[in-house]
């Protein structure tokens, strides 16, 4: 009887042996992280940085000369997509609903495209993406493939997985929820569309990114936005309570403080 303990530490790490056997060395460790780009510090929307009142300098420049700056800023809004028929009449729905909507973020694509700082923490296993306004999105570069079917349900950011070729993030994304259901100035597209991103840094203050939209339900093509990220300057931290009790709108140019409204 006095064995039964001893037996069952020695099971005990038989069971654990193969676990630790796949824990990488330090120094492999070190190796697969110095293969990797740093991508380092806060980054935002280039000409996205934005004024106390939620204008950019881009976007109050271009009013003032009578220009509508969302299809060179906010790419991602739609305004130059390729929509068929159910694209066109979801575009006209979403600029019904526009007002009065709140949001606990921007969700997938907008993050991508929004005024709020983004990190990219880059792991050998994901590289992560977040924004002030707690969006995460997760993007496995272990070698995974896509959820089966019956194990993958539509979300506000998506089932994402990526692999390098050479220093340029290329990631596939599907599964994302009608992105306008969660934030107001999003493209209605369904939630059959799939996503192809390349991202890179083309110099310590700048990373470029190209995402390839196509979706048999809104669009009638492929639609292809270009993204550019620089260096945000003055940040130490991220805070994460930028987006709490929004009440941003948008009229179809520029975003828009409505009045707080009584929600009793």
């Amino acid at each position: 009887m006095r064995a039964a303990p001893f037996v069952a530490a020695a099971l005990l790490a038989l069971s654990a042996a193969p676990i630790l056997a796949k824990t990488p060395a330090p120094a492999d460790r070190a190796k697969q992280f110095a293969s990797l780009p740093y991508w380092g510090g806060f980054w935002l929307t280039e000409n996205d940085e934005t004024t106390i009142g939620g204008l950019s300098e881009a976007a109050l420049a271009a009013r003032d000369k009578g220009e509508n700056p969302t299809a060179q800023i906010m790419k991602l809004i739609g305004i130059n997509a390729p929509w068929n028929a159910e694209g066109k009449a979801r575009q006209a729905a979403r600029a019904k609903a526009s007002g009065g909507r709140k949001a606990d973020g921007w969700g997938y694509p907008m993050m991508m495209n929004g005024a709020a700082p983004l990190q990219f923490l880059v792991t050998p296993e994901e590289v992560l993406i977040i924004n002030a306004y707690r969006d995460v999105r997760h993007i496995y570069t272990d070698g995974r493939e896509h959820p089966p079917e019956d194990d993958l349900w539509p979300t506000v950011w998506g089932d994402s997985i990526g692999h390098w070729e050479g220093d340029t993030l290329v990631v596939d994304t599907i599964s994302v929820k009608n992105p306008n259901d969660y934030f107001h100035g999003a493209p209605p597209l369904s939630e059959q569309a799939h996503y192809v991103e390349r991202i890179r840094m083309v110099s310590p203050d700048r990373i470029e990114a190209e995402m390839t939209i196509t979706d048999p339900v809104t669009l009638t093509g492929p639609w292809t936005s270009r993204l550019v990220f620089t260096r945000a300057e003055g940040f130490d931290r991220m805070i994460h309570m930028d987006y709490d009790n929004d009440r941003t709108g948008f009229d179809g140019q520029f975003n828009t403080i409505e009045q707080a409204k009584d929600e009793k």
